[in-house]
């Protein structure tokens, strides 16, 4: 026959079993929720991406068509013809992923019209151009003015849409902050009913001698549990960890493309204008230096942008199955020469079997190589020594990258994926920014941890290749 203090601590542990199921129940729901709004976030960035590179693909075409007809560039109307392709594809792109809503198919039926004439009558001035002799007809300027009020009305038509899917942003953003919110609310009650029960326990143990052998086996199962639920939202702040890095990454490619939406136009016309000046006779040797002077500069402020760009964009992958193992094995080949150059000491601990991914083999060898050249170059000649382990955990494989070079302070490390930072003499500051981009574009995440004076480490982060994929 059961004891009133039997009783009470079987009651009790029934309790604290219900309410740690429903607190669980509570995160686990609260978790998809999350998970649900960050995909949606990083969905409607998309469209505002496609938007802004929409936009900028027309200013470019546009550009070229009349680069062409006022400098009679063959060079530059093949420009305006490869813009329209990317152009028509851009909206094929956008008509995909905006397949769900019926309000933003119309907005882009309408925007898909606009450009579609405004594309046409591009061409349509073309013709006309090279029919009339490579000469400026009445009729062109008559068309010409037509198609700047169509370029107006293309351009206030993708505000529209981004003004509307900047609202949408926010709005999801905010259903994500009060996802979180609901988080810690969940986890402080949680912790709160640990704290009361463990407290009713204590008082129930003292009072039942008799029952303190269950109680110390119920009160380790009970610590178990808390310890697992504490993993559980350690994992939950890694994920909003790696979405407010996505967010960054993303926010910084959003301000590259700006930067040179506002760059290239104007850099198009000095070269224009340039090449121009340049043609008209009686110019004399030092203006034509001049010119040449100005060509190349601008050449050069235009491939730095491309750079820019390329580090900062979210790029289509070719996947593949890999060994992770083959993997770094290809890699440290290509730096080979410079691991024996500095007489650096390859150390490799690598897990048995491999891990496989699913990845771009040559994205992220460059990756890896970004990363293996940067420790190369931090150590000092004849006495670094690169060590390189990988492993995996559950559906997760980890790659360690580690050196013994002077190491990085608190601030560099912070900066250190930021586009142009660099404390080497003659880097561009965009190889890491690289790095980052290729590793976020297969859905994984990089890290470093560096001390001065004791070197540092690199941990990527990939998903396994599940056997379905197989």
């Amino acid at each position: 026959m059961l004891t009133t203090g039997s009783f009470r601590v079987k009651a009790g542990y029934l309790a604290a079993f219900l309410l740690l199921l429903i607190s669980y129940g509570l995160i686990f729901l609260t978790l998809q929720q999350f998970l649900k709004q960050s995909r949606w976030i990083e969905h409607t960035d998309l469209v505002i991406n496609n938007l802004e590179t929409l936009s900028s693909y027309l200013n470019e075409a546009e550009s070229a068509g009349r680069g062409y007809v006022i400098l009679n560039d063959t060079d530059q109307l093949q420009t305006f013809y490869s813009g329209t392709k990317r152009i028509d594809s851009l909206l094929k792109n956008l008509d995909s992923i905006t397949a769900d809503n019926i309000i933003r198919q119309r907005r882009l039926d309408t925007l898909k019209e606009l450009i579609q004439e405004k594309l046409g009558r591009m061409y349509r001035g073309v013709l006309l151009y090279k029919e009339a002799g490579n000469v400026v007809t009445n009729e062109m300027k008559e068309k010409g003015q037509i198609g700047k009020v169509l370029m107006v009305n293309i351009k206030s038509s993708i505000r529209q849409m981004e003004t509307a899917e900047r609202q949408l942003l926010q709005m999801r953003k905010e259903n994500l902050r009060a996802v979180s919110i609901s988080i810690k609310i969940i986890a402080i009650t949680s912790l709160i009913i640990a704290i009361l029960l463990s407290a009713y326990s204590f008082a129930t143990y003292s009072k039942e001698s008799n029952a303190k052998a269950k109680a110390d086996e119920q009160a380790n199962s009970y610590r178990k549990q808390l310890e697992t639920k504490v993993r559980e939202l350690q994992e939950a702040n890694a994920e909003l960890q790696e979405l407010r890095s996505l967010e960054k990454f993303t926010a910084t490619g959003r301000i590259a493309r700006t930067i040179a939406h506002e760059i290239r136009n104007p850099l198009t016309n000095i070269s224009l204008a340039s090449e121009q000046i340049k043609a008209a006779s009686g110019s004399d040797e030092e203006t034509i230096m001049l010119l040449d002077m100005i060509n190349r500069n601008a050449n050069r402020i235009n491939h730095m942008i491309s750079e820019l760009l390329t580090s900062t964009r979210f790029a289509l992958l070719q996947y593949s199955r890999i060994d992770i193992n083959t993997l770094l094995d290809e890699t440290l080949e290509l730096a080979k020469d410079r691991i024996e150059l500095n007489h650096i000491r390859l150390e490799k601990d690598y897990s048995n079997p491999g891990c496989e991914v699913m990845a771009d083999m040559d994205k992220m060898k460059i990756a890896f190589l970004n990363i293996i050249v940067n420790a190369i170059e931090a150590s000092e000649k004849e006495k670094g020594v690169l060590h390189i382990h990988s492993w995996h955990e559950s559906d997760k494989c980890f790659v360690n990258i580690k050196d013994n070079g002077a190491g990085m302070d608190e601030e560099a490390q912070q900066k250190l994926f930021d586009p142009y930072f660099t404390k080497k003499g003659n880097g561009s500051g965009l190889g890491l920014t690289h790095t980052q981009n290729i590793i976020l574009n297969h859905k994984g995440s990089i890290s470093v941890k560096s001390r001065m004076g004791e070197g540092t480490e690199f941990t990527v982060v990939l998903n396994a290749a599940s056997e379905a994929a197989s």
